[in-house]
């Protein structure tokens, strides 16, 4: 238990250095919320995807696989995966292009410039709908990380809920951006190591024993569903169009030549990732049958503890140690980027600071860190839910509310202020009724299916019967569009724009 403690104090001291000397580099409120758009294709791909997979990754989707199999898993990954990808190569060069253009930094922020919404309303309904979905986001981190500790220290779960707020908070306040960069590009190799490890230890412990994890879950691999419930998990994928804190990554990138490499190189974490993972589910099955792991399966079980039992009764504790930090880093990784894009939602996209020194609204970002942090506590001490239902509900409000808006309007001229508001509303208020009002007797039927659907709907048809956006900022729209063709490889993108009638 020492060594523990000692590997995961050493891993802590790491982040806050990381934390601190990334404040000595952030002299204004832009480089704390987008570090100065100096990072490179790698950090940021890893960045983002380590920010996007979360404790999910390795608590969520093999709990799932555990406890249902390949179905619980694969139509998601394969969501997942597709729509990770097609964010890359839709959204990214051209959102690192328009944004620098009409100099915004926020998401908030660029939706209003992109629409000339001078009255501020677009900016304050999306920071709205950050702050209320985002505060839940972070509360699934720090669940997750409570899972964590308690299942390491056998500490209670209220200590290990203040235990993992505290270090989350601590080097995001000091570093910002370049912080929580820099910290998940080590925790997104910290994860994919930790799932190698495991996977292939938890394989070799099974593969001679005689195991059949068939006859252990006969629908271990099977892949079979109804359409809607498959539609439904795939359906994950329209999310990432629409996430703040994986859209701020391709704004704060160095330039669009890199998007390209950033592409490859976050796809491709994404993918060993998934599968790994899902792998360590499967073989979960097997070893628990051989090796009964206590609070796993069961009445009173919870299957989202498989890759934390795993870790625990495969490795010696001097490895385990570091294994189980990845965990940590993969609560940290997400929690870190929302807790920032909620700070900045605060201090440039409300109208209370717009007047307020640079530095000082610098200062009060980070204490807008501490205060967020304070409130997403507090949801995660009263919540009984599972992590996977948290993330599902702020994933499809982000992914209804922003994501057909995000991608219209970097590929539609004719796309207009009302039509932006209607969509953010509709998906939003989908997503809320569909969730509390909709269900469909033996089915997973995702919110946020509809939501998507009826919020692009909602787009397209008032845009079509309202005003159109003026003529400089059409003029942006194009220059970023030709920006994006002469700077990147022109047959890796889609048409610059869509040609809709206007």
């Amino acid at each position: 238990m020492e060594i523990l403690y000692f590997q995961f104090g050493l891993y802590l001291l790491l982040m806050l250095g990381i934390g601190y000397v990334s404040m000595k580099r952030t002299n204004n409120n832009e480089d704390f919320l987008i570090g100065g758009r100096t990072l490179g294709p790698v950090t940021t791909a890893i960045s983002a995807g380590a920010s996007d997979m979360s404790s999910w990754l390795l608590l969520g989707l093999p709990g799932a696989v555990f406890a249902k199999g390949l179905i619980g898993g694969f139509w998601i990954s394969l969501g997942l995966a597709a729509g990770a990808y097609i964010n890359w190569l839709v959204v990214a060069a051209r959102l690192r292009a328009m944004t620098e253009r009409m100099n915004a930094v926020t998401l908030p922020k660029f939706i209003s410039k992109r629409f000339d919404d001078n009255s501020g309303l677009l900016k304050i309904v999306s920071a709205v709908v950050i702050l209320i979905f985002f505060t839940l986001y972070v509360a699934s981190g720090l669940k997750g990380g409570t899972l964590l500790f308690a299942h390491s220290f056998g500490a209670s779960e209220e200590t290990a809920l203040i235990i993992t707020t505290f270090v989350v908070v601590s080097y995001t306040f000091l570093g910002g951006y370049l912080a929580v960069c820099w910290t998940d590009l080590i925790q997104g190799l910290l994860m994919l190591a930790a799932l190698v490890f495991c996977c292939t230890m938890a394989f070799t412990a099974v593969s001679g024993s005689g195991v059949d994890i068939t006859a252990i879950r006969p629908e271990a691999f099977s892949f079979s569903t109804s359409w809607i419930t498959g539609a439904s998990l795939c359906a994950w994928g329209f999310g990432y169009f629409g996430q703040p804190h994986i859209l701020s990554r391709f704004i704060g990138i160095d330039s669009v030549e890199s998007v390209p490499k950033a592409r490859r190189v976050g796809t491709s974490w994404m993918l060993i990732c998934l599968v790994l993972a899902s792998l360590i589910g499967l073989v979960g099955i097997g070893y628990n049958a051989i090796h009964p792991m206590e609070g796993i399966a069961g009445p009173n079980g919870n299957s989202e503890r498989i890759f934390l039992a795993l870790t625990t009764a495969l490795f010696h504790p001097v490895f385990s140690g570091f294994i189980l930090a990845a965990v940590l880093a993969a609560v940290m990784s997400t929690a870190d980027s929302q807790l920032l894009v909620l700070t900045s939602a605060l201090t440039e996209d409300l109208p209370f600071f717009e007047h307020t020194k640079d530095q000082t609204r610098a200062w009060i970002s980070r204490f807008g860190v501490l205060g967020f942090a304070l409130l997403a506590f507090l949801i995660a001490s009263n919540d009984s839910g599972s992590i996977l239902a948290m993330v599902g509900y702020a994933w499809g409000g982000f992914g209804a509310a922003f994501g057909p808006l995000i991608i219209l309007s970097l590929l539609w001229r004719g796309m207009t202020r009302y039509g932006a508001l209607a969509g953010m509303v509709t998906g939003a208020v989908t997503i809320v009724i569909v969730k509390n009002f909709v269900t469909i007797e033996g089915e997973y039927f995702y919110e946020l299916l509809p939501g998507f659907l009826l919020a692009t709907i909602s787009i397209v048809s008032v845009s079509l019967v309202t005003e159109k956006p003026c003529d400089a900022t059409l003029a942006e729209f194009d220059k970023a569009q030709a920006l994006c063709r002469t700077q990147s490889n022109e047959d890796e993108f889609l048409p610059s724009s869509l040609d809709l009638a206007e």
